[in-house]
Parts: structure tokens; sequence; C-alpha cells
């Protein structure tokens, strides 16, 4: 098989300042991760001939995608010979596409971002539900849920915890490791949002927001941009920072367009992304150094740990029950930099910056010890999800 995305590296990356209530335009903050990533890479912006974000065709809605593709295409008076701003594979989809457009000649070097600006959204009021809270007619899967006042993604993963919970016996203190690991690593990553210590007392008590899941095992709405630049292998030897390659990459869609009518409540669309990924590689999951987990929910880490073949079905919550199979020194080191639950929520992005971190040993006082050569991405949750494993070269 010929894997098309190994034709592909990651040349650089760069990331804005990230956190709560910025009082800075989303159009800043992406020039700013733009320009990073740019730099990073040893290239000129007029070396960028591509663009691909996730969705991105129109800067809405409010908040969520908060950058329109054309807008920094101006902004930045690029000449593009290809672009994307599709709404395919989670997140991932901006690399997959970047991959394919590298790979078949299409472009050279494409810039892939990530804007966000969910916290001054919310304080505004004016950050939008993906079902629609409003009085316009429901369609799609909104009609599950909106009668019933289940308008967030919180709602709709608490009722697959639950039923997760209750068969297999899992625990919120198990739980509650995902949210402290991150915590602890967040505290040795300087662009993190949340730095300070979080213990077991702290997680317990407190509030609710959608049972079984509390208010650290949610994500941390912030304001901010992540770049990365995927360039074809080939300029690999003129770059300025290490390049990383990709090993693998996939965003299949196999079951129901839905979170809660599935045949099995316990079961999401990771699962297929597993499957997929590993046929398009001969790693195996022993060979994974460092895991950055999709944690829009704490309780969606421990999924994707089942879906990526780490541990067994319903064996996650005893995986990282005392943390320490997921600490940095240990068996797999999960969300280094602090996930979205500590370091804030880029939407997957910043897990394959921090991947690539990572992998080129540039963490600092969080960097994996022993030299990790390969990194497992995932993304999304439900009934969409995609996946990456990322190599140093």
């Amino acid at each position: 098989m010929d894997i098309l995305e190994r034709r592909a590296i990651i040349s650089g990356i760069g990331q804005s300042r990230t956190g709560r209530r910025l009082e800075r335009s989303a159009l800043a903050l992406t020039i700013d991760a733009t320009r990073a990533a740019v730099a990073d890479a040893g290239l000129e912006l007029s070396d960028i001939d591509g663009i691909a974000s996730w969705p991105g065709y129109k800067a809405e809605p409010v908040g969520y995608s908060s950058v329109a593709l054309m807008d920094l295409k101006e902004a930045l008076r690029l000449k593009l010979n290809w672009y994307s701003a599709g709404s395919e594979a989670p997140q991932m989809a901006a690399l997959i596409n970047a991959c394919m457009a590298v790979a078949t000649g299409q472009a050279r070097h494409v810039l892939c971002y990530r804007t966000v600006t969910e916290s001054s959204a919310a304080a505004q009021g004016t950050r939008s539900s993906l079902v629609g809270a409003g009085t316009q007619r429901v369609a799609g899967f909104g009609v599950w849920q909106s009668p019933f006042g289940a308008f967030s993604a919180a709602n709709w993963t608490g009722l697959i915890a639950s039923r997760y919970f209750h068969e297999f016996g899992a625990r919120r203190e198990q739980l509650a490791q995902i949210a402290i690991n991150a915590r602890r690593n967040a505290a040795l990553n300087p662009l993190a949002v949340y730095r300070d210590p979080l213990s077991l007392e702290q997680y317990m008590a407190s509030r609710m927001i959608s049972t079984p899941l509390c208010l650290y095992d949610c994500d941390v709405p912030v304001d901010g941009s992540a770049a990365v630049i995927v360039s074809h292998r080939d300029t690999a030897r003129d770059l300025r920072a290490r390049p990383i390659g990709i090993e693998a990459i996939c965003g299949p869609l196999h079951g129901r367009d839905t979170w809660d009518q599935q045949a099995d409540l316990t079961r999401f669309a990771g699962e297929d992304a597993g499957r997929r990924l590993w046929q398009r590689t001969d790693l195996k999951p022993a060979d994974v150094d460092v895991a950055e987990l999709y944690d829009g929910f704490s309780f969606l880490s421990l999924l994707w740990l089942e879906a990526l073949g780490f541990c067994g079905r319903g064996e996650a919550a005893s995986f990282v029950e005392d943390g320490r199979r997921i600490a940095l020194d240990g068996e797999l080191p999960l969300a280094t930099g602090g996930g979205q639950l500590s370091a804030g929520r880029l939407h997957g992005m910043g897990h394959v910056i921090e991947a690539v971190v990572q992998l080129r040993g540039e963490g600092g006082a969080r960097q994996v010890p022993g030299s990790p050569a390969v990194a497992a991405v995932s993304m999304g949750g439900g009934p969409i999800a995609a996946a990456g494993l990322f190599v140093r070269l």
C-alpha cells in the first residue's frame, strides 16, 4: 500500500498566546501563530502556497471557528495553489488534506491552523450551541437532545460515561487521574492556562456538570490559535527545525452521526479510527512513546486508550488508576503539555504541536525521557474521530 501521508512532514509549529478573554482579535491571534510556525520552519510567508483549516471557510459559529480561511489569506497576502476548509475528520482533516495536497503536488508548504475564541464568546453571551438552543426548528441529531435540554457535548458525554461506569465498574476516583495528570504536566508548560496543582480531594469536591463529569473533567475554553506547516518530505534538508514524519493518519466515518443513538452507547467512532490507523502502518501500540489523546472531556481519553489498543475494552479506568502509567516517566506518557483540560482547548491542534515538541526533544521540564520516537495523536469523540502517528526522522 502506498501511504501518501509519508510523503509529507511537519516542518514548523507555532502557537499564539493562549488564555482566557485575551481581548485580542481572532485574526491577530492567527497571524501570530502563523508567523511563529513559518519562522520555526525557516520559511518565508511567500513560501506558503496552501492553507487547510477545520472548519473555516466562514467565521462561524461565534467563537468556535473564529477566522475564515479567506480572511487569513487576504491578511497575509498569500498566493495559494491549493486550499481546503472542509468539516471532514474532526480537527485532523486539515492535516489529512494538507498531506494529500503535498503528496500529489498541489502544494509544497501548507499552513494548517485552528483558531478559537470561545472564552471571549462565552463572556459576551454569544457562544454557540452545536445543536441549537433557540426557537428555530431543530434538525439532525439535535432532535434527540434539544427537547430534553441536552444542548452541550458535556450532556452527551455524561450519558456515555454513565453507561460505561455501569458496565465496567469504573469509578470517579480513577477518572480523576486523567485531570490530575494533565494538571501536573501543565505546571511544567509555560504556555498552559491552568498550572496550579490539582488534588484528588479538589477534584472530588468540585461541582458536577453532567453526571459523572465534574468541572475538572471538562476542557478549558480559551482564546488562542495553533498553526502547523505541512511540507513535502523532500524539503526536509532545507528546514530550520527538525522535521517530523507522518507515519499514518486517518479519519474514517463508519457509524451513525449521533452521540446517543448507537447500538452500544459505550462505543464510539474512535474504534474505527484506531483500526484504520494500525492498518496503515507496521508499528504497534507498544511502539508508541507519547500519547496526546483528545480530552475535550477526561472520559474521552479513557475511550481513546482502548480504541487505539493501549489497553483492552473496559480496562482504561484500571490502566490510569494511580496515574503512574500515564505520567511523564510512565509506560505511556499522556497529555504531556497539559492537554485541553489544563493547557486550553485548541481543539486538538494543540495536541499535534505538543507531539512535535516531544519528538524534537524540546519539552524542557516536561520532556519525556528516553528520546521518544513515536507519538500518537487523536481527535474527536462520539460519532466522528481521527487519529495519527507521528515519528522522529
